[in-house]
């Protein structure tokens, strides 16, 4: 199997602005897809790009493949654009919150 090739500068940016753990993410995840009736699978819950960057998260540099990468640069534009030039904590609504933390990055952790 081929190395993926991944730059220093994507790997630190992903994992600086994804700045929750996979074991954060998947608690929330389970907790924001849980209702008052129901609660989705582990390995359902979130929406199919939040389970990506989750498992993006639980692989070493070495594992990641060509799609990961791709995850990853999609992950980084997407806090990027939701951040702007807000690079501090900062509570903002839940709404966005929850958005941003569904990516993996919560912005209120510092």
């Amino acid at each position: 199997m081929a190395e993926t090739n991944i730059d220093d500068a994507l790997w630190d940016e992903f994992h600086a602005l994804a700045n929750m753990s996979s074991q954060e993410l998947r608690d929330w995840l389970a907790t924001a897809d849980a209702g008052e009736q129901t609660e989705a699978p582990p390995d359902q819950a979130g929406n199919e790009r939040s389970r990506k960057v989750l498992e993006v998260l639980g692989k070493r540099r070495a594992d990641l493949t060509d799609d990961d990468v791709v995850v990853m640069r999609d992950v980084v534009e997407a806090i990027r654009q939701a951040r702007g030039d807000q690079p501090e904590p900062t509570a903002g609504d839940d709404a966005w919150r929850h958005r941003l933390m569904s990516l993996g990055h919560d912005p209120l952790k510092p």
